[in-house]
């Protein structure tokens, strides 16, 4: 189950941000996330939190959200008093004596988080207020936890990370976070693992002007569920207020800064008016004490309900009365708070979903939030309510049909603007962008195979948010599409896509399907995403993707081309076949890490961009038996375009794949007489899906596996050994490449390379050709030493080039060259692709 992992920096059990995160969870949950949520009590010093277990404070939140924490009661250093001192001389005051031990501290308090994450299987993040500098050691070591969490779990964009309260928006004038520009507090920082969100324009504007490379900041504002309120007929008669009498509603902190003494003053002008606190008179006590003789002054302490901290709105646990309960009583709400404190408001959010007038004072970010859309509602505009605005409240009061108006005026743009649907636009967003490979499955009749393969695709050790598959059906006769929509119907955590390709070909199916993912996947800046190409006849390795996007991640390469394997246990009764098997995997171990190799459709993977720069695959005809067909070196023909543009391709020796051996059971006489891809130039592959399972296990005689064996090798090494050096001729000068070559050698056919390119500067319109024929040109000039090369490499049993085509017998060695040429530019008799194989054997 995919796992959701919430931290408050408010180590406060119920509080603004542990409500917007329920908001959001509820989200998640509903896609089916498990729910964890750190309360930050390890995080915030001036709660008197620090290290407290958990108690009742679960009583407060639905019960699907399970509290948690990492453990970092261990690491010395690492206490309340700590990040008091921090806040106060590094913040606060700039002094930078402490900064070494922030430092060392972030270190190992992210080992903890990113424990914490891995015991629980975390897949996603969010994160509320970590930008605030209370505890800038915490907010250092989860900008750690985040990259190093992300790179091992290969998780994409998995955090969302919300700011409610910036150093411009939260006690401004204190001093507390210093001044601006604010050196001391951590930066946004811009990775592709995270998604920050401001609550409006003007916080994203701040923000972008303070951390100016971030990418991917969105806009969205505190959001509601605007459903019906339903009445909670006990809740008037449990705090003793009349059922007929008006009820203005106060949902907030009961602190100086709310200016709860301005609703005091204004129900003295309105006899018979009720009004609710709803917020904890322990939090300040002295502020409490104010309050209750300011309303005994008035003569209204039998009105005023000081109610307590009621369960938030959004958060519906049935074990207690919520603002959602007091709203369905109230006939206003009030938020008439002091001019610079409140960032946001988030009780006339509450008020307007749940249809209810509201009365506002001319707060600072007011007209940001919420004026500039048009709400109605009677605003304060003086230090306390005077004449002017007690009419327009009085006036509200008294006419029903006023407020039924501007109620469901206010709730008509609400839902428009704070609904609900905003936040799960988002999640959705991020969830699919969170898809960063798009695996493209070519079938064509694999009715039989293809559970096997999708169970090995499923399997992978990879967040199913990271990966989906492009199955693409080519005309499939059997019950392919039925076994793959059945597979998709029970595994419904997996994105699977089936589309059809009309046009008959693995080449073309391919392209099909890789041309969608293009299209379908994400595009958040600085974010790579991958088209991955999978085969339906191969198994691959329960790690094969993870290592392929590890290794793209970790080298940037346009391409990464795979490790590919038979199980060596359905050769057991074939030794010989076997050897020759081994002999050339063995060699393309070698070559394909000093060179990167070439994708192979069996499993590959490239970046999206590249794949659209280069102009994705393209497929190349061909005449065959007097029609025109699409030949099978796609994959071969894309990846000579992209390393041709100057890209680079790396192998992933981790990234494995099962290669169905049913060519070498079925096709074994074509492999033999390395005709297995068709000749004279063509190449076709035919349909070798047996009818029956193979009963072969006979093994080759001496002379097959050495005939087979040469094939391979003939095939193998122009295309392995040669072409990576005519596409990328400054390979030539890496160490690694010099090193296997010899020096001499190496500077050798670096020259001739530069000869062999001079003389063919008309480009060939058949690329296959373009390609044969130089790489064919250099094999034969080069075959000694670079056998020899591979023998010391690989081992003696390599052994030596194969003969030579007999058609050399008569060439006079100082013509040999010349005639080298000749023979690779027959196209007309396709003598020099009969003699190399016409195709990969093994």
């Amino acid at each position: 189950m995919s796992v959701l992992w919430g931290i408050s920096f408010d180590a406060t059990p119920i509080s603004g941000l542990v409500v917007e995160f329920v908001k959001t969870a509820s989200v998640f949950r509903d896609r089916g996330y498990r729910v964890h949520l750190d309360l930050g009590y390890d995080i915030k010093a001036d709660k008197n939190a620090f290290f407290r277990p958990y108690r009742e404070e679960s009583s407060a939140l639905p019960d699907w959200v399970r509290l948690d924490r990492p453990d970092l009661a261990g690491i010395e250093g690492y206490h309340g008093g700590f990040v008091a001192a921090v806040l106060r001389e590094v913040v606060g005051a700039g002094r930078t004596e402490l900064l070494p031990r922030v430092e060392a501290l972030a270190e190992r308090v992210a080992d903890r988080i990113v424990a914490a994450w891995r015991r629980a299987g975390v897949t996603f993040v969010v994160v509320e207020n970590g930008t605030l500098p209370e505890n800038i050691t915490y907010t250092k070591a989860l900008y750690r936890a985040i990259e190093r969490y992300g790179r091992e779990a290969g998780l994409g964009r998995f955090v969302l990370w919300r700011d409610h309260d910036l150093m411009w928006q939260s006690e401004p004038g204190t001093g507390k976070y210093g001044s601006d520009p604010y050196p001391h507090a951590v930066q946004p920082v811009d990775s592709p693992h995270i998604q920050y969100v401001a609550l409006h324009d003007e916080a994203r504007r701040k923000t972008l002007s303070w951390a100016r490379g971030l990418h991917d900041i969105a806009v969205l504002p505190n959001t509601f569920d605007h459903s019906p309120t339903r009445r909670n007929p006990g809740f008037r008669e449990h705090f003793g207020i009349p059922a007929d009498a008006p009820l203005i509603a106060r949902c907030t902190r009961v602190i100086p800064q709310k200016r709860i003494d301005r609703d005091l003053h204004l129900i003295a002008w309105l006899p018979g008016v009720h009004l609710f606190v709803a917020g904890d008179p322990a939090e300040d006590p002295v502020e409490y004490e104010n309050l209750q003789r300011l309303a005994s002054d008035l003569g209204v302490t039998d009105r005023v309900v000081f109610g307590g901290r009621l369960a938030p709105r959004e958060v519906r646990t049935g074990r207690a009365y919520s603002i959602r309960d007091l709203l369905a009583e109230a006939t206003l709400a009030s938020f008439l708070t002091s001019y610079d404190y409140e960032s946001y408001g988030n009780p006339i959010g509450e008020a307007i979903a749940s249809k209810v007038p509201y009365l506002t004072s001319d707060y600072e970010l007011y007209h940001t939030v919420y004026g500039h859309l048009g709400f109605q509602a009677p605003m304060l505009t003086t230090d306390r309510p005077d004449r002017s605005f007690v009419d327009s409240v009085a006036e509200l009061l008294l006419d029903e049909g006023k407020r039924a108006r501007m109620a469901e005026h206010n709730h008509r743009i609400g839902r428009q603007h704070f609904d609900r649907d905003q936040t799960e636009q988002l999640v959705d967003d991020m969830l699919a962008t969170r898809t960063r490979l798009s695996v493209v499955l070519p079938v064509f009749n694999e009715a039989h195979n293809l559970p096997a393969v999708l169970d090995s695709l499923y399997a992978q050790e990879l967040d199913k948010d990271l990966y989906e598959i492009v199955l693409v059906d080519n005309n499939s006769t059997d019950d392919t599409v039925a076994v793959a929509r059945a597979f998709a119907a029970a595994h419904p955590d997996l994105r699977i896509h089936l589309l059809d390709e009309p046009e008959q070909g693995v080449a073309c199916a391919r392209k099909a399907g890789m041309d969608f993912a293009a299209r379908h996947l994400g595009r958040a800046a600085g974010t790579r995403y991958y088209l991955v190409s999978a085969d339906a006849d191969c198994r691959v390795d329960r790690r094969w993707l993870p290592e392929l996007f590890r290794t793209m991640e970790a080298n940037k390469a346009a391409i990464g081309v795979c490790d590919y394997y038979y199980n060596p246990e359905h050769f057991t009764a074939r030794p010989r076949l076997w050897d020759a098997i081994q002999r050339t995997l063995r060699c393309r171990a070698v070559t394909f890490a000093l060179f990167g190799g070439f994708p192979d459709g069996k499993g590959f993977a490239v970046d999206r961009d590249v794949y659209e720069k280069v102009g994705g695959i393209e497929i190349f005809y061909q005449l065959h038996n007097g029609r025109f067909v699409n030949h099978l070196s796609d994959d071969w023909d894309f990846g000579i375009r992209v390393r041709g543009s100057g890209e680079d391709i790396v192998y992933a020796p981790t990234s494995r794949v099962e290669i169905n051996p049913r060519r070498v059971d079925h096709a074994i006489d074509e492999v033999i007489t390395g005709r297995a891809y068709g000749n004279d130039g063509i190449i076709v592959m035919r349909d070798i899906r047996p009818e029956r399972p193979s009963t072969r296990d006979v093994d080759l005689t001496e002379a097959e596996a050495l005939q087979a064996w040469e094939f391979s090798i003939k095939d193998f090494t122009p295309k392995n050994t040669i072409l990576p050096l005519l596409l990328t001729p400054s390979l030539l000068d890496s160490a690694d490449v010099i090193e296997f070559f010899g020096p001499d050698l190496a500077q050798r056919l670096h020259a001739r390379i530069e000869e062999i390119a001079d003389e063919m500067r008309v480009v060939d319109f058949t690329p296959i050709h373009v390609y044969k024929t130089p790489s064919y040109r250099l094999y034969f000039e080069f075959a000694d030493e670079i056998f020899a090369r591979l023998r010391a490499s690989v081992g003696e049993d390599i052994g030596y080039p194969p003969p030579l085509p007999a058609a050399f017998d008569e060439v006079p060695p100082q013509r040999f060259r010349e005639f080298v040429r000749y023979y690779c530019e027959d196209r007309e008799s396709g003598e020099a692709h009969n003699y190399f194989g016409n195709g990969g054997v093994f």
